[in-house]
């Protein structure tokens, strides 16, 4: 069973609680905490389940006790909660408005208040404000606006009833200012009617605090200040009253006069950059100031600052110029100066035309420009040598050499300097023929041709012409590379110097010469013998001499002759060379002809080993042959032939027949199928083994060996090998048999026999027996 408590005010504590199965009524008890003799009973039936306890003390801590009772008088629950009421109402002294967004109020102060609601209400709305002590202050209002105030104390335990209404009205609105200052000594102010306002008071004084206050009352919504100081800072101060003549809010604005026109305006010209530069003496609150040039009425420029000087630039020449100097600052401009006239330098002349009216003499002309007084005409030759002539007049004379260019410009001048720059103009006299002319050949169809250059040639022009026709060569350089020209053909050669706008001297001389022999083609090579190659060719050459070489990795092989053939000599096997001709002659040498590809045969393998590994198989082995690629080896007789084809320099041969005679021969091929077939000294297959060994034992410590012998002539060797000991035994020529005797006993034996041989290893290869 609880109870809460869901409102409180001054005297009175509003509590409820859940309904307590059993209970037919309900008993509340509020005693004050800390005093005697104080308290509240009230009783609620079952059906009510919240009740208000008045007639409280205000700001005072209650012990709220709560008992649900059944129908016997029996307390079936009960609980206990501490609660304070809230404070004293408030009397409210006065209310007033000294905004028009607020109403201030004041009233006494209440014990044991934490702080006050206000309230302002304007029909069904209200504006509340929280403060802690008296006076408050309710803002958010509207102007002129009747509200009605209350004010409620609040502590811990919530709010007080509200206090007695007290009615307030709030001032007048502010008139917003709008302000400007059409000249320099005047400020227009004006501003929207304000709701209520039966006239308004403005005000106005020098920002600085000089001078005295100007203040004017009217019920219009404009008037204008005068006879005020030029680009002075001023402030404007403006409210309005109603009919009772209470002012409401105020507006400041400051507002600064537009400034006096600058004075003293002077400018200074600068004829190299066309530009001008003007001063003044600055002016009262001017903040910048505007430059203005202007031609013609239709041409203005402009240039803006914040000093007290300023450059127009981009000034066109010949032209007459009027200047004026405005000064600006928040408020507007100040009236423009009177105008300064301006006369800039005038423009450069123009339609300038050059000409060579007879030879070594140039004319110069040009059309009249505005404003000048006299004309200046520079010719500067690209020697660096310069002329120079002054005239009123619109021509002028000057001397000229062939081979120069003239660069030339003309300028005009009066009181205000120089006429800008011009297009400088250039004229280039015709170029003499080049010297020191030299022909060299370089090889059979090119002839290079060097010559001393010459002043004024932008251009040379050689020209070879033949039996074959005419050959032409430009260049920029002293020197130029005939190519394609016919081998053995005589040339007249002549170099023509061109400029561009003059053209060509023709009367220049000639060089003769004749191109070296044309390059000899190779029509066939010949193998006339093992190292001897001959060579023929092709050739319409006359008094040349042919050279012919072959190149290669082993070294270089050459031979000569003035017909169409040579024949090269002692070329080493197995080596590639390059075979090429060059034809030779008193006029050069000729390029080499196309060259042909030679390759010699294989050199044979110097050294060449056989060695019999059984009695049918006979390995051969031999060193490299230079160029060689593949080996077939061949071991031939009456019984038969033994071939094999290998990429190795060994190879092993079977079907070898024992006791033979062979002949050993060898090829050596190289990659691209050149054979070379080399003969080797003679080879014998080793003696046949004998067949039909059988072992017989002689007593505990000798044994008898038997054998088929397979040529009366050969003699064989017995051989015993154990663990222990070995034995030899070799019999008489013609025996088949041989006893060994003294042998260990218990030993295992291998037993072999083969035939004797002269000289070389034993056989190894006949066959074993085992005796135990």
């Amino acid at each position: 069973f609880s109870v809460f408590v869901y409102d409180v005010t001054s005297q009175s504590i509003y509590i409820r609680w859940p309904k307590f199965s059993g209970a037919s009524s309900y008993r509340v008890r509020a005693t004050v905490v800390n005093t005697v003799g104080h308290s509240l009973l009230a009783h609620f039936s079952d059906v009510t389940l919240k009740g208000t306890l008045t007639s409280l003390i205000p700001n005072t801590i209650y012990a709220i006790q709560a008992e649900a009772v059944d129908k016997n008088g029996i307390i079936l629950a009960e609980t206990q909660i501490m609660q304070s009421t809230a404070p004293a109402i408030p009397v409210i002294d006065q209310a007033y408005s000294k905004l028009s967004n607020s109403i201030t109020v004041e009233w006494r102060a209440v014990p044991g208040a934490t702080s006050y609601l206000l309230t302002a209400q304007d029909g069904d709305s209200f504006i509340e404000t929280v403060v802690t002590n008296s006076p408050g202050t309710v803002t958010g209002l509207k102007p002129a606006t009747l509200y009605r105030i209350t004010v409620r104390s609040v502590n811990s335990g919530g709010k007080s009833q509200p206090s007695a209404i007290r009615k307030a009205k709030t001032v007048l609105a502010a008139p917003v200012l709008s302000v400007s200052s059409p000249s320099c000594d005047s400020i227009a102010v004006s501003w929207k009617a304000v709701y209520m306002a039966a006239g308004f008071s403005v005000s106005l004084m020098r920002s600085d605090g000089l001078g005295r206050m100007l203040k004017e009352t009217t019920t219009n919504t404009s008037l204008i200040f005068t006879n005020l100081d030029p680009g002075t800072l001023y402030t404007i101060k403006a409210y309005a009253w109603n009919v009772n003549g209470i002012p409401g809010d105020d507006f400041t604005y400051n507002q600064r006069t537009s400034p006096k026109a600058p004075a003293d305006v002077q400018v200074a010209f600068h004829s190299g950059a066309l530009r001008a530069v003007v001063s003044w003496i600055p002016t009262e609150g001017a903040l910048t100031y505007s430059v203005t040039a202007s031609s013609g009425g239709l041409l203005k420029l402009k240039c803006n600052t914040s000093s007290a000087s300023c450059v127009v630039p981009s000034l066109q020449c010949g032209s007459e110029y009027y200047v004026s100097v405005t000064a600006y600052n928040e408020a507007g401009s100040s009236k423009p100066t009177e105008a300064v006239s301006l006369k800039t330098i005038p423009c450069a002349p123009v339609n300038i035309s050059i000409e060579e009216d007879e030879p070594g003499h140039l004319l110069v002309s040009w059309s009249s420009v505005n404003f000048r007084h006299y004309y200046v005409v520079f010719v500067k030759s690209d020697d660096g040598l310069e002329m120079h002539c002054n005239t009123s007049h619109t021509q002028c004379h000057f001397q000229s050499d062939c081979g120069f260019t003239y660069f030339i410009s003309v300028f005009a001048y009066n009181k205000a300097g120089q006429s800008p720059l011009g297009d400088v103009f250039n004229y280039t006299t015709a170029p003499c023929c080049p010297s020191d002319l030299r022909a060299v050949v370089v090889s059979s169809d090119t002839v290079q041709v060097t010559w001393a250059p010459v002043r004024g040639a932008e251009l040379y022009e050689t020209r070879a012409v033949g039996s074959g026709g005419v050959v032409l060569c430009n260049s920029t350089a002293p020197a130029c590379t005939l190519s394609a020209l016919q081998c053995n053909t005589r040339y007249n050669i002549t170099v023509y110097s061109f400029s561009e706008v003059r053209s060509s001297n023709t009367s220049c001389a000639t060089e003769h010469v004749a191109t070296a022999p044309c390059s000899p083609e190779i029509k066939n090579i010949s193998k006339e013998a093992l190292s001897v190659i001959s060579v023929h060719w092709q050739s319409n050459n006359e008094e040349a001499t042919y050279i012919v070489t072959a190149r290669g990795e082993a070294g270089l092989w050459r031979c000569t002759s003035s017909g169409n053939s040579c024949t090269l000599i002692n070329l080493p096997c197995g080596s590639a060379f390059s075979v090429s001709a060059i034809a030779r002659s008193l006029a050069g040498q000729s390029l080499p002809s196309y060259s042909v590809p030679l390759e010699t045969a294989p050199c044979c393998p110097n050294d060449l080993i056989l060695t019999q590994v059984t009695q049918s198989v006979t390995n051969i082995s031999w060193s490299v042959g230079m160029g060689a690629q593949t080996y077939v080896t061949t071991l031939e007789s009456p019984k038969g032939q033994a071939k094999c084809h290998t990429l190795q320099n060994y190879c092993l041969l079977g079907c070898i027949t024992c006791g033979t005679n062979y002949t050993v021969s060898l090829k050596a091929i190289s990659e691209t199928g050149l054979t070379s077939s080399c003969t080797y000294q003679g080879y014998s297959s080793s003696a046949c083994c004998p067949s039909g060994v059988k072992l017989y034992r002689l007593g505990n410590n000798g044994i008898r060996v038997y054998w088929r012998a397979a040529d009366e002539m050969i003699n064989y060797n017995t051989r015993l090998h154990g663990s222990k000991s070995n034995f030899t035994c070799t019999p008489s020529s013609g025996l088949s048999h041989c006893d060994i005797t003294e042998i260990p006993c218990g030993d295992v034996y291998t037993v072999v026999v083969s035939p004797v041989t002269d000289k070389g290893p034993k056989l190894t290869f006949c066959p074993k027996k085992i005796y135990s």
